[in-house]
């Protein structure tokens, strides 16, 4: 109902239903008062004409009466005719006539060779009857307005239970879970609802101590082993009497254990629902840190004809836990290294914008709204390479950055993240 609030719908709704009776109501009367009135006065017609009927038959010589509602004129051959001209169109019996702007109720019959022509003036019944439409017009705006404020106080009262459980809802602190919300609510619909509110926090709570069990079990269960694989690998990189083929697999494990270490970072802090400041207290720069992961990911380019350019034209630094910017800028160079088969890479940071362009196969048309979903489409759109793009959607909604794809005109496609008001 054009977004009107509730309290305001219920008063509309009493006023146009009052407004609406008062309407039918008002009309019915009118009318009455309309037909009564018209008997009234053809009543009074028959009697006048019947007393003047009379009184022609004692006396042929009486005149019509003539006082200041009743007007009478009689017709006859032998006289001259004395009748306004609007009377001479006028059929035998009951009709109203118009006769120097006076509305006549007018009564024609015949009385023996003469022709009788009785008018009765309707100009005070039509004042009566402005003044009973103005009574009934006034009377239905007063009771439309009268159920409106009725309807506006009854509502509040009806609907006080349910503003109780929306500001109950509105200020509980996400982290209070166990405060009931029907506690001094009516035993009706809204203490049902408030209930249903109570049951469904009591799976939320469930779910939110599962999660924060996994959050602290993979804290700690995740990073052991991967301080333990980073030692072994810096112990293995020490040692000068390695292969090439060794020491590239030792390479390629320790590449592996930083991704997963920046991943682990990455995954419990966006399970956080707050930053922490103390980890953004200092700016991170962007180009170090666009450099670094350009350089831990070229490994992917092996064996192809892909040219790498990085185009720093603005330094720039963000307050941001480095492993989140880490994460989102190598998954986007990564996709760009791993679906470019020949042809170039440019990677360019400018007017606080990362923009990743490459020469690759480039994304279907109907994916390109899906490509940073949790979703099959997005799976088969990126061929199953796990959970890097929508990553990257939720590292920038949570910093408050922009992510977009694009095909370029030329081939490939073209990857922005906008790093906007944080930057």
């Amino acid at each position: 109902m054009f977004n009107l609030g509730l309290r305001l719908r219920v008063m509309v709704g009493f006023a146009l239903i009052s407004g609406s009776a008062s309407l039918v109501l008002g009309g019915w009367v009118y009318l009455t008062f309309q037909d009564l009135e018209r008997r009234l006065i053809d009543e009074a017609l028959t009697a006048e004409v019947q007393d003047y009927r009379a009184r022609l038959a004692r006396n042929p010589a009486s005149l019509p009466p003539m006082t200041a509602t009743v007007r009478g004129y009689l017709l006859r051959d032998d006289r001259p005719d004395e009748r306004p001209p609007e009377l001479r169109s006028l059929p035998e019996g009951r009709s109203p006539v118009s006769v120097g702007g006076v509305t006549y109720r007018a009564a024609v019959v015949r009385a023996g060779d003469a022709t009788l022509y009785m008018l009765h003036d309707n100009s005070a019944v039509e004042r009566r009857e402005r003044r009973l439409l103005a009574a009934i017009l006034v009377g239905i705006a007063a009771t439309s307005l009268l159920a409106a404020a009725w309807g506006w106080w009854l509502a509040g009262r009806v609907i006080a239970p349910v503003r109780e459980l929306a500001r109950r809802v509105r200020e509980r602190p996400p982290s209070d879970l166990d405060t009931p919300f029907a506690e001094g609510l009516p035993h009706d619909e809204v203490g049902e609802l408030a209930h249903a509110f109570e049951r469904y926090l009591a799976r939320m709570r469930a779910f939110v101590e599962r999660e924060r069990a996994f959050a602290t079990d993979a804290s700690h269960e995740l990073r052991t082993p991967l301080t333990v694989i980073q030692g072994a690998v810096e112990v293995l990189q020490g040692q000068g009497d390695l292969d090439r083929l060794t020491r590239a697999r030792i390479d390629r494990i320790a590449r592996a254990e930083r991704d997963m270490a920046d991943l682990t970072a990455t995954l419990l802090m966006l399970a956080r629902e707050q930053r922490s400041d103390a980890a953004t207290t200092a700016d991170c720069p962007v180009e170090e840190v666009l450099r670094e992961v350009v350089g831990q990911h070229r490994h992917l380019l092996d064996h192809k004809q892909v040219s790498v350019t990085v185009d720093v034209r603005e330094p720039l630094a963000l307050t941001v836990e480095r492993p989140l910017l880490a994460i989102a800028m190598g998954n986007l160079v990564r996709n760009a290294f791993t679906y470019t088969a020949s042809g170039s890479v440019t990677i360019t940071l400018e007017g606080g914008v990362l923009s990743v362009a490459d020469t690759g196969p480039g994304v279907a048309p109907q994916d390109l709204n899906h490509l940073f979903e949790h979703s099959d489409r997005s799976r088969r759109a990126t061929r199953g390479a796990g959970i890097g793009l929508p990553l990257v959607k939720r590292i920038a909604d949570r910093q408050g950055w922009v992510v977009a794809v694009q095909n370029r005109p030329e081939g490939g496609a073209l990857f922005r993240l906008g790093f906007g008001a944080r930057s």
